[in-house]
């Protein structure tokens, strides 16, 4: 949200504050930056117009610093600024200081509603109805003289935890010369040298705060003529490294319990454990050095703007976004939402840049002084070369390096001694099982590493598409009778198998979720577009190609197999009921690769999904084919393995009936995304034309696609799973949709008892920890001990 500093100066009262002060060079500053930020703020006059004024003035004064204006010449920057005030308003700017101090006043109730407040509660999860209060605060003035100064600083560091005074001053400024990155201040330790006194008072009153608050504090301080003044507190921003190391010191330190320890770090924290590094091999080009304010690496391509940011990744225009600026601000929330990396000419480690990109736990090198950067021009400028928008550049968050080019990056090693001791504490106190979507041995390990309990959801589709798969596919689809359909999945069959025998190796006798075919059949197909470009090329230039025969075979396949509606016409469960034989062959594959792997000595625990259910009589009749594949193929190989059959709950009606659903099958699943689409009615493959509208009218508080729909698709899933439950106590009941790892989804599928959720690898530790979290909440809500953080 806004503030506005050095309210109340006007025409007279700048002189008497000259006068008083006996330095006019700090009256007129302060001045000139009232009129600047009430100018923004209160009057939205665009920020770079006055900027552009003030650069202007320095160029033509031959300053290269602020403080180097003279009173004379802020005297000229003030008049400038008036009659930009005049020229944008038509009115003069205010004299009377309680008319700044309303229109002041009510311009920071304002900002509630702009898109940056608004886009930051999205992204937090914030209600807008909350509200806000405005403060008023007596003025204390850190550009005053040599003896003043202002600062931010954190009681730990805020990168990685470590126990130890961490921040930036610069004398002879205000707090937005620090924050906004304005100028590149220096490290809090030099105030030791400086101002031995104030740094000791510093030091004592940021420890009493933290020893009181029982967290990490984020404190902003004004020094006027050698006087410290604190000017707020607060609980500090963190990366997810620090977090994790702060929590665990805390609780060494007896100042808060494992519980609150939990409780502290944000589950998507948990990913800078998971972060790249860039691979290095080869001649690496570094362009320059700026500071490491987030960890982490990113790769992408340059862009100058936060609106050109959201503009290219909505139209998809650029597959990973580096956002260049000379320094960021609150305007530039949302483009830095969608960046990979941000990058920063000016500021520091407390920067609007680094503290934002820190919570977001995305990489930012900030305050790179030899980069030079020109958004109108769309260019950036370092060692000599010219970069473009589009252009590709590599940045490493954890030294601040910038690099040219397009390196590739590293997967990350999460056998971190804290992360490991954290997370023990975590999984002593989750009730929900955590599983991991994974298709191949390869995401199995990496599932097992991150601490998955088994597989949620294997899907067998993906198998497919390799290769050395797909011309099998390809020829049962395009197959006339069963007869060519089976031989073509004869082929298919051994595949199959291998593949599930290797990912039921991986797993042990941990369960694995195997999910029967889902998409319709034409997703295996060459697009009709690609067909008719092909057969046209091949007409003008080889007409008599045995080719052709073969395409126009596949084209007409291809438009016997147009549905105007595919996710909701030939797919799943209708599949196997249409052509049985696939699943007979999926089931073959399933059973005989289990029989092969308990042979070996392994204990597989199978549980085989049939997606797509709209009632019990679809259920029933494919699970009538998985049972009799079962049973030959246990005959035959004369051992048996453990299973369960169960669905996929993915549309409304399966929820409305789950109890007779239930009354076969043994499990449910469900599949949220495709819940989410048939409850909204909303296709999530074309729902981008219209949701950022949703989005920013608050139509919609978030994407229902990342964060799952509580109280509609919710409603959904706790109507199923009480009715499953009344007709089978013992059912087993987990998601496996995208929602599995989003923390807040994962809190409602604790609080509606379900026994797992299921996520892709790299969120288990995410899923893992909101869980946790949902456990101790719902233990709060019954110990007032626990909620007063008494108890051990």
């Amino acid at each position: 949200m806004d503030t506005i500093l050095n309210l109340g100066l006007n025409d007279i009262s700048v002189e008497a504050l000259a006068k008083k002060s006996g330095n006019p060079r700090f009256a007129y500053d302060s001045y000139r930056r009232l009129i600047q930020m009430f100018g923004d703020v209160v009057l939205d006059i665009p920020k770079n117009e006055f900027e552009h004024i003030f650069d202007e003035a320095k160029k033509k004064h031959g300053a290269k610093q602020d403080t180097e204006l003279t009173p004379a010449a802020l005297k000229e920057v003030i008049v400038a600024y008036k009659k930009l005030v005049l020229h944008h308003t038509g009115a003069e700017f205010p004299q009377d200081p309680d008319r700044q101090l309303t229109m002041a006043r009510d311009a920071v109730f304002r900002s509630w509603n702009n898109e940056r407040a608004k886009t930051y509660r999205r992204l937090n999860h914030i209600d807008d109805w909350l509200g806000t209060a405005v403060n008023v605060q007596a003025m204390v003035y850190g550009n005053l003289n040599e003896t003043s100064g202002t600062g931010v600083g954190f009681t730990r560091n805020p990168a990685n935890g470590e126990k130890e005074f961490y921040g930036e001053f610069l004398m002879n400024a205000q707090g937005e010369d620090v924050v906004a990155g304005i100028r590149t201040p220096v490290p809090i330790s030099e105030l030791q040298k400086q101002m031995p006194h104030v740094y000791g008072q510093l030091r004592d009153l940021t420890s009493r705060l933290e020893k009181h608050y029982r967290d990490m504090q984020d404190f902003e301080f004004t020094i006027q003529d050698g006087r410290l003044y604190m000017l707020q507190t607060r609980n500090a921003k963190r990366t997810g490294l620090a977090a994790v190391r702060i929590a665990i010191d805390m609780v060494r330190e007896n100042l808060i319990t494992i519980d609150e320890a939990v409780l502290r770090v944000e589950p998507n924290q948990i990913f800078d454990f998971l972060v790249p590094r860039l691979d290095e091999k080869g001649t690496v080009e570094v362009l320059a050095k700026g500071l490491p304010a987030s960890p982490g690496a990113a790769v992408g391509q340059i862009v100058f703007t936060a609106a050109e940011a959201v503009k290219v990744h909505e139209k998809g225009t650029y597959k990973s976004i580096i956002l260049v600026r000379a320094e960021t601000s609150p305007e530039d929330i949302a483009g830095m939402n969608v960046a990979s990396g941000i990058l920063t000419s000016r500021g520091g480690m407390t920067s609007h840049a680094a503290l934002v990109t820190r919570g977001m736990g995305k990489c930012c090198v900030a305050g790179a002084g030899d980069v030079t950067i020109d958004d109108k021009k769309k260019e950036m400028r370092v060692k000599g070369k010219v970069f473009h928008e589009g252009d590709w550049l590599s940045l490493d968050g954890t030294t601040g390096r910038i690099i040219n080019g397009r390196l590739n990056t590293l997967p990350v090693n999460p056998d971190n001694p804290d992360l490991i001791q954290f997370m023990s504490w975590v999984d002593e106190r989750r009730k929900l099982r955590v599983l991991a979507n994974a298709d191949i041995p390869r995401d199995a390990k990496q599932a097992q590493a991150f601490g998955a309990e088994g597989i949620g959801l294997c899907r067998t589709e993906h198998m497919f598409f390799a290769e050395d798969r797909l011309p099998h596919m390809q020829a049962m689809i395009l197959a006339k009778t069963e007869e060519e359909r089976r031989a073509a999945l004869h082929h298919l069959l051994p595949m199959q198998r291998a593949d599930f025998q290797g990912l039921l190796k991986v797993m042990g006798s941990y369960p694995v979720v195997i999910r029967l075919l889902d998409p319709p059949l034409h997703e295996f197909l060459p697009k009709r577009e690609d067909l008719l470009v092909q057969i046209a090329k091949l007409e003008s230039t080889k007409p008599h190609s045995p080719k052709l025969k073969e395409l126009h075979r596949i084209l007409e396949r291809v438009e016997e197999l147009h549905e105007l509606n595919p996710m909701l016409a030939l797919r799943g469960c209708r599949l196997g009921i249409t052509y049985p034989e696939i699943t007979e062959m999926q089931a073959h594959a399933i059973f005989e690769a289990a029989v092969t792997v308990k042979k070996s000595g392994s204990d597989p625990h199978l549980e085989i999904m049939i997606p797509l259910t709209t009632g019990p009589e679809e259920f029933k009749a494919q699970a009538a084919i998985i049972h009799g594949v079962a049973h030959d193929v246990f005959i035959k190989k004369g051992l048996s393995v453990e299973y369960k059959v169960g669905t996929m709950i993915e549309l409304p009606r399966a929820c409305i009936v789950a109890d007779k659903i239930a009354a076969d099958a043994e499990f449910f699943s469900f599949g949220t995304n495709d819940l989410t689409q048939t409850t909204f009615g909303i296709s999530r493959d074309d729902c981008n034309k219209f949701l950022p509208a949703y989005l920013q009218q608050g139509i919609f508080k978030q994407d229902p696609f990342a964060v799952l729909d509580q109280e509609g698709v919710g409603t959904l899933i706790k109507m199923a799973t009480n009715k499953g439950r009344s007709a089978r106590r013992d059912l087993e009941v987990g998601i496996c949709g995208e929602h599995g790892g989003e923390p807040e989804s994962v809190k409602f599928c604790h609080r509606a008892g379900l026994d797992y959720v299921s996520c892709s690898p790299y969120r288990l530790l995410t899923a893992r920890l909101a869980a946790a979290q949902a456990a101790i909440e719902e233990q709060k809500i019954f110990n007032p001990d626990l909620r007063t953080g008494n108890s051990k």
